[in-house]
This record gives structure tokens, C-alpha cells and sequence, in this order.
């Protein structure tokens, strides 16, 4: 009977040691958590709080904040591993070699989503402006995470990976608001380029979406084989631009067809030379 009451004394001794080691250790850990996931809360709703006052883009801003959000609580997990007497040594090995060997296999992928943050963040283009990118231009019509999708005058939506797209050079046509066109046109050597030269901007100046200001330009270009180069410069919104183009053109064959003024074509002057 002696036996058994010291068989169990040292039963619930042993269970009251057990209860005072793990105990303890439960007892910090759920505070650890507890007091962790406050601390994560309280940093992501200030993050985000701080984006929207930045007026940081709409799809850019909810990335930041999952990203630091997840960052943040895989941190709190390792300090509560590291509460639990767990060496986290080796997990964060593991952690690391799956990170490498998932980049590794969505190289691509990420190189784009890395490409769409630049773009988001640093805005070369926004969307509904004309650029010109990759061989490709056209409207932005949105910028997601992996590409961008252009919309051509055409009709025709283009989508362009982001992560070559942020590489590489970008022609933002429409940024200041309004460009320049360039429009050739060629004349006879035998016309008069002054004649042709009120032409051309009076046809200019009678298409309404051509800005008064600056004034729409005639500039001797080029002296082909054949003709006398010409480059109307007319000024208009980028968003005009090729209907401008479009109308100016025909507007421009019209008139010098109307004044009688040649808009030749290639021609070559053969001498035969009689022996």
C-alpha cells in the first residue's frame, strides 16, 4: 500500500513538473500569438491606411498590402516555433530552398508581376494613353499585374508581358497631351513649293481637331528621284492623332488635285546612247 501512494506521489509530481514546462510554454505562446496577430493587424490597416492617403493605384496598393501582411505573419510564426523551443534553423533552410525553387520554376511570372509593380508604381503610362512599346502601340486600356492590354485604333486588343515592357523603352505619345504629326506629302519639281505651301495649311487649318496653337507647319523635307518631299506638322490632341492623320491626307490630295499642282509618281528617265 506504501508502494502505491509513492508510485502515485511521484505520478502527479511528475504531472505537475509537466504542467509547470508545457504549461508555461502554452501559456506564452498563445500570447505570442495573440499579441502577434494584434501587432500584424495594427501594421497592415496603418499600411493601408497610409496607401489610400498616398492615393496609391488601385491594383498596385491591395499587392503591398498582402505581401508585408503574409511577410509579417510567417515572421510570427517562426517566433512562435522559437517560443515552443523548436529550431527554426532548419525550417527556414527548407523555407529558403523552396523559395529558390519556386522562383526558379516561375521565372517568367515573376519577372512580369515584378514588371507590373515597377509599372504601377513608377507610372510611365496610364490608362487610356497612346503608347508605343515592344513594336506595338495603341490605347492603354488596362495595366494588370503580368500585362499590360492595349487597344489599337484598329480595334485590335494587344497584351504585352509586363516584365519585357518595363525592360525596354516606351514612347508615351499622349503624356504631354498633344503632339506633332508628321505628314509627307510630295510635289513636282516644276510647282510652286509657295503655292503649295498655303495649300497644304489652309487644309490644316479647316480641319477642326488641328490646334490653332501652335500653328500648323509646311517644311521642305527631302529632294527625291521624283519629287519635291514635304512634311505637314500639324498639332492636335494624341487621341486624334489617326483620325488626323487620316483626314488631313485626303483633304491634302484633294486640294493640290484642285489647284492643279502634280503629285507625281516614281519615275525613271531612260538615255539610249546610239553607237
Amino acid at each position: 500500500m506504501e508502494n502505491l501512494n509513492i508510485d502515485i506521489n511521484q505520478l502527479f509530481g511528475r504531472l505537475a513538473e509537466f504542467a509547470i514546462q508545457y504549461g508555461t510554454k502554452a501559456l506564452l505562446t498563445l500570447l505570442v500569438l495573440f499579441v502577434g496577430l494584434w501587432v500584424v493587424k495594427t501594421i497592415v490597416n496603418g499600411l493601408d491606411n497610409l496607401l489610400s492617403r498616398q492615393k496609391l493605384d488601385a491594383t498596385l496598393k491591395p499587392v503591398i498590402v498582402s505581401t508585408v501582411s503574409m511577410l509579417l505573419k510567417v515572421m510570427l510564426i517562426l517566433a512562435i516555433a522559437a517560443t515552443l523551443g523548436i529550431k527554426t534553423t532548419s525550417f527556414i533552410a527548407v523555407l529558403g530552398a523552396a523559395t529558390l525553387g519556386i522562383s526558379m520554376a516561375l521565372q517568367g511570372s515573376l519577372g512580369n508581376f515584378a514588371g507590373g509593380v515597377l509599372i504601377l508604381f513608377f507610372r510611365p503610362f496610364s490608362v487610356g494613353d497612346y503608347i508605343k512599346a515592344q513594336g506595338e502601340e495603341g490605347f492603354v486600356k488596362e495595366i494588370q499585374l503580368f500585362v499590360t492590354v492595349l487597344k489599337t485604333p484598329d480595334n485590335i486588343t494587344i497584351y504585352l508581358p509586363n516584365g519585357a515592357l518595363a525592360a525596354n523603352n516606351i514612347t508615351n505619345v499622349s503624356q504631354n497631351g498633344t503632339v506633332r504629326l508628321h505628314l509627307s506629302i510630295g510635289i513636282g519639281y516644276g510647282e510652286d513649293i509657295g503655292k503649295a505651301r498655303d495649300i497644304l495649311v489652309n487644309v490644316m487649318k479647316d480641319n477642326k481637331m488641328v490646334l490653332s496653337n501652335p500653328a500648323p507647319e509646311v517644311a521642305v523635307v527631302n529632294l527625291g528621284d521624283s519629287s519635291v518631299d514635304l512634311d505637314m506638322r500639324p498639332w492636335c490632341k494624341a487621341g486624334d492623332a489617326p483620325a488626323v492623320t487620316v483626314g488631313i491626307l485626303e483633304s491634302a490630295k484633294v486640294a493640290l488635285d484642285k489647284a492643279g499642282v502634280d503629285i507625281p509618281y516614281p519615275q525613271q528617265v531612260v538615255h539610249h546612247i546610239n553607237n
